[in-house]
C-alpha cells in the first residue's frame, strides 16, 4: 500500500509511466531487494523461536536435515510464484482463482487458503503470548506496577492481573502492532523488518558460537547425527508442524507475490505483450527477484539452523521442553546456561537482556508482518470471490486496516482462552503443511499453463521446483500416516 507522504497510486496497477528498465549490474540489483527480507521477518518467528527450538529439544541433533530440507526445498516454489506475479502482473489469490475445480465465488484453492489462514492466527496468537511473558520477564517492576494501578481504578483486578500479568503485555504488545499497522505502507515495513532481522540473526548466531567454548559446544559427530536422515517417531507431529512453519511456509508462499508488486517488480515491467523490449524487461526483474529470494533463504536459514542447534545442545540433553507458562524461562536457559561456571559468566546480565529483547523482536515482527500479509490477502480475496470489490487503492487501503485491527485482536482473544503457545503454534503449523501440497502443484499447473518461454524457467528451475512439490508431498503424506497413527493409538488407550 502506498506511504503516507506519497502521492496515492495504486501499486497493483500496471500504467505505463511506471515501465523501468532493470539493474544490469549486481549491486545495483541488491539495491532492489527487499520482498524476501519482509518475509524472512515473517519466517524467522515463533516457528524458529518455539517450535524448531522444540524440535531440536525433542529430537537432538537427529533432525538437521529436515530443517535444511525445509528451509532450501520450498524457496523453488516461492521463485516460480514470484515470476508468475512478475511476467502477468497478477496477485496470487487471483492466480489461483483461474485454477480449474470447484467454486463458490472463488476457486476452491483459494478457499482452502482463507481455512489455513484462519487456523494460523493461532500462531499469531502463540506470538501474542509468549511476547508477553518476554515483556513480563524483562520488565517486572512495571508489571507490578500496572497490576497495582489497575487494582486502584477497579477493586479487585489488582489481584487478578498481578497472577496474568503477561497478559497486560500481550494487550500492549497488541496494540503497538495495530498502531504500527495503520500508519505506514511497504517503505516502512520493509525497513523496521530489515532492522529486526538482521539484529535476531546476528544474536542467534553470536550465541551458537559462544557455545563452543562451553560444556555445550556442538562436536562434529553431533553434526553428522543430524544428517542420519532419521525421522524419530515422538516427534512426528512436531516436526510436521516446523516443515510446514520453517523456511518459507504456506502463508508466506502466498504472500510473496503481493510483496513483490508492492515493492514494484511486475510495475517496472510493464503489461505483458510481444515485444522483445517487454520480454527483456521482465527477464531482468525476474533476476532481482531471485536475488531477493535466494539472499533470503541464506537469511533465514542461518538463523532457523542456529535455534535448532541451540534446542539440540542446550535443551534436549537436559530433557527440557518449552511450552507452557514456562516457555520463554526454559528458552532463556539456551543462551544463560552455557555461561555458568566459565569465564564467560560476566556476560550473563548482558545475554539476558539481548535473549529478552531478541524474543520481543523476533516476536513481535513476525506478528507485524504476518497481520500485514493476511490483510493485504484477505481483502484480495473478497474481492476474486465477489464479495466486496474495492472501488479503488483508496478503498482497498481502508479495508486493509480493518483486518489489521481485526486479526490481531482475534489472536489475543485465542491466547486468553488457551494460554498454550505450542500447542496454538503446532495447529498453525500443520494447517501450513496440508496446505503446502497444494500451493506447489498449483504454482506446477499455472506454470505449464501460461508460461511464456522467454522468462523461463530453465531446465534446472523447473527440475528443482518439480523435486520441491514431491518433497513437500511426500513429507506431508508421511507425516499424515504419523498423526493417524498416534490419534489411533490415543483412541485405542493403553
Amino acid at each position: 500500500m502506498s506511504d503516507a507522504n506519497d502521492e496515492p497510486h495504486d501499486l497493483y496497477a500496471l500504467p505505463a509511466d511506471a515501465i523501468q528498465e532493470p539493474p544490469r549490474t549486481l549491486v545495483s540489483a541488491a539495491r532492489q531487494i527487499g520482498p524476501g527480507l519482509i518475509l524472512a521477518a515473517s519466517i524467522v518467528g515463533t516457528g524458529e523461536l518455539i517450535n524448531t527450538t522444540g524440535l531440536g529439544a525433542k529430537a537432538g541433533f537427529s533432525l538437521l536435515w529436515l530443517i535444511l530440507l525445509s528451509c532450501l526445498i520450498k524457496v523453488f516454489v516461492q521463485v516460480e510464484l514470484g515470476r508468475y506475479a512478475i511476467a502477468h502482473g497478477k496477485t496470487t489469490l487471483a492466480a489461483f482463482d483461474s485454477l480449474p475445480g470447484p467454486r463458490a465465488g472463488a476457486s476452491w484453492i483459494c478457499w482452502c487458503w482463507l481455512i489455513m489462514m484462519l487456523a494460523t492466527q493461532a500462531q499469531i496468537a502463540a506470538m501474542e503470548g509468549t511476547v508477553g511473558q518476554a515483556a513480563h520477564m524483562a520488565f517486572p517492576r512495571a508489571s507490578e506496577a500496572m497490576a497495582t494501578a489497575a487494582g486502584s481504578i477497579v477493586p479487585g483486578w489488582g489481584e487478578f492481573l498481578a497472577a496474568r500479568q503477561e497478559h497486560i503485555w500481550a494487550g500492549l504488545t497488541t496494540i503497538a502492532a495495530m498502531v504500527l499497522l495503520l500508519s505506514g505502507g511497504y517503505r516502512r515495513l520493509e525497513l523496521i523488518t530489515t532492522v529486526l532481522v538482521a539484529a535476531v540473526t546476528l544474536f542467534t548466531v553470536c550465541s551458537v558460537v559462544i557455545l563452543q567454548w562451553t560444556r555445550f559446544r556442538i562436536t562434529v559427530p553431533d553434526l553428522a547425527q543430524g544428517f542420519t536422515f532419521t525421522f524419530p517417531a515422538a516427534a512426528v507431529a512436531l516436526a510436521f508442524s516446523a516443515f510446514g512453519i520453517t523456511g518459507v511456509g504456506a502463508s508466506e508462499l502466498v504472500a510473496y507475490p503481493y510483496w513483490c508488486i508492492e515493492k514494484g517488480y511486475a510495475r517496472s515491467t510493464g503489461p505483458r505483450d510481444d515485444s522483445e523490449g517487454w520480454a527483456a524487461r521482465a527477464r531482468g526483474w525476474i533476476r532481482v527477484m531471485q536475488l531477493d529470494a535466494w539472499f533470503s533463504m541464506v537469511v533465514f536459514t542461518v538463523a532457523t539452523v542456529a535455534f535448532y542447534l541451540l534446542g539440540a545442545a542446550v535443551l534436549h540433553p537436559q530433557g527440557l521442553d518449552p511450552k507452557g507458562a514456562d516457555m520463554i524461562p526454559t528458552l532463556s536457559r539456551m543462551y544463560l546456561q552455557p555461561l555458568e561456571g566459565t569465564a564467560l559468566q560476566v556476560l550473563r546480565p548482558l545475554t539476558r537482556v539481548g535473549f529478552l529483547l531478541g524474543a520481543w523482536a523476533v516476536l513481535f515482527k513476525t506478528l507485524y508482518v504476518a497481520t500485514a500479509a493476511n490483510s493485504r490477502l484477505t481483502v484480495d480475496f473478497l474481492n476474486v470471490a465477489g464479495l466486496h470489490r474495492p472501488s479503488g487503492p483508496a478503498d482497498r487501503d481502508r479495508l486493509v486496516k480493518v483486518f489489521c485491527v481485526i486479526y490481531p485482536a482475534l489472536a489475543l482473544g485465542l491466547y486468553y482462552a488457551f494460554r498454550e503457545p505450542q500447542a496454538l503454534i503446532k495447529a498453525g503449523g500443520i494447517a501450513q503443511a496440508l496446505m503446502l501440497p497444494l500451493i506447489a502443484g498449483a504454482t506446477l499447473y499455472l506454470r505449464n499453463r501460461d508460461n511464456d518461454r522467454r522468462v523461463g524457467p530453465n531446465l534446472v528451475s523447473d527440475l528443482c521446483t518439480w523435486v520441491a512439490f514431491l518433497a513437500i508431498t511426500a513429507v506431508a503424506l508421511y507425516s499424515v500416516y504419523g498423526l493417524l497413527t498416534d490419534l489411533r493409538s490415543w483412541y485405542a488407550g493403553p
